[in-house]
C-alpha cells in the first residue's frame, strides 16, 4: 500500500514525482492530486513474467486520469469520469518484463478541496489471464462448466480459497454481468484473506463468491467444495463440485498416488 499527497511537493517544482512499487498486487492512494505522478510497477519476482496488468479505481476516484507509457507515448487507461464507475476494471498487456510505468495526470482545479485518486492493481502472468479484458480474466476462474478431475485436484492445491459449504442465495447484477453466490460455510480449509467470516450473532461462517452472469448459477441443495481465486479483494469462483463427488475423486487419486497435494479429509 502506497500513500502520498500532491500538496507535499514544492509549489514551483515542475518535476514529476516517481514511485516504485515492488509487489505483484497492491494499492496506491494519491490525495490532493497535483501536477503528475509516475508509478513504476516492477515486481521483485524476476523468475515470473507478468504479461497483464489490471487496475481497479476506487469508487470515489477523482482528481486525476491514469495513462500507461508505451514506447514514449501515453495511452489513456482510466479517465476521471470512468473512475467513479463501480466494479470498473481496466486490463492491458505489459509489453516489457522489466516493469510497467503508469502516469497519473492531475485534473485542473481551482480549489483545494479533498480529492483522492486511489486504485488497486494486479500483475498477472499469462497463465492466469486470457487477454486484455477483465471479464476474460474472470472467465478463467469461472469456466461455466464442471472441472475435470485433474483441474479439480490442482484447484485444491493452488486456489486462494477452499471451503466446504452450501449455497444460501444467488443474486444477479446484469449491468456488470456478474452473479454473487452467498455461501454458508461449514469448514474453511484455506483462504488468502478474510472473505469468509463468522457472524457474531448467529455464529455461522459466510462469504460472497462472484462468478460470471453467463454461467447461470442457481441455488441448489447439498454441500459443495468451493474453490477459486481473489481479484481486488473479491472471491471469484473456480471449481465447485458437490462435496461427495470431490471426496470420491480425491480418495481414488490418493490410492493411485496421483494427488498433487495432501488434503485434510476430516
Amino acid at each position: 500500500f502506497c500513500l502520498g499527497s500532491g500538496l507535499s511537493w514544492e509549489p514551483r517544482s515542475r518535476a514529476v514525482e516517481q514511485v516504485h512499487l515492488r509487489c505483484t498486487e497492491g494499492s496506491l492512494e494519491w490525495m490532493y492530486p497535483a501536477r503528475a505522478l509516475r508509478v513504476v510497477l516492477e515486481p521483485n519476482l524476476s523468475s515470473t513474467q507478468h504479461t497483464t496488468v489490471c487496475i481497479k479505481p476506487a469508487s470515489d476516484f477523482q482528481g486525476a486520469s491514469i495513462y500507461v507509457e508505451r514506447a514514449g507515448q501515453l495511452h489513456l487507461v482510466v479517465s476521471e469520469a470512468e473512475g467513479a464507475r463501480p466494479h470498473h476494471v481496466s486490463c492491458f498487456s505489459a509489453h516489457t518484463p522489466q516493469g510497467v510505468a503508469l502516469f497519473l495526470q492531475a485534473s485542473p482545479q481551482r480549489d483545494v478541496s479533498r480529492r483522492t485518486a486511489s486504485f488497486q492493481y494486479e500483475l498477472l502472468s499469462n497463465q492466469s489471464a486470457a487477454g486484455p479484458d477483465f471479464k476474460k480474466m474472470a472467465l478463467v476462474e469461472a469456466m461455466c462448466r464442471p472441472c475435470d478431475n485433474v483441474e479439480l485436484l490442482m484447484a485444491i492445491c493452488s486456489s486462494d480459497f477452499v471451503v466446504k459449504g452450501s449455497i444460501r442465495n444467488v443474486s444477479h447484477d446484469s449491468e456488470n454481468h456478474v452473479s454473487q453466490v452467498d455461501v454458508g460455510v461449514q469448514k474453511v480449509y484455506r483462504q488468502k484473506n478474510r472473505i469468509f467470516q463468522q457472524d457474531e450473532v448467529s455464529g455461522e461462517w459466510r462469504g460472497p463468491v462472484r462468478t460470471l452472469l453467463r454461467c447461470k448459477v442457481k441455488r441448489g441443495g447439498g454441500d459443495f467444495l468451493f474453490t477459486g481465486n481473489e481479484h481486488f479483494g473479491e472471491a471469484w469462483l473456480g471449481c465447485a463440485p458437490r462435496f461427495k463427488d470431490f471426496m470420491f475423486i480425491y480418495r481414488a487419486a490418493r490410492e493411485r498416488g496421483a494427488n498433487p497435494c495432501e488434503f485434510q479429509l476430516n
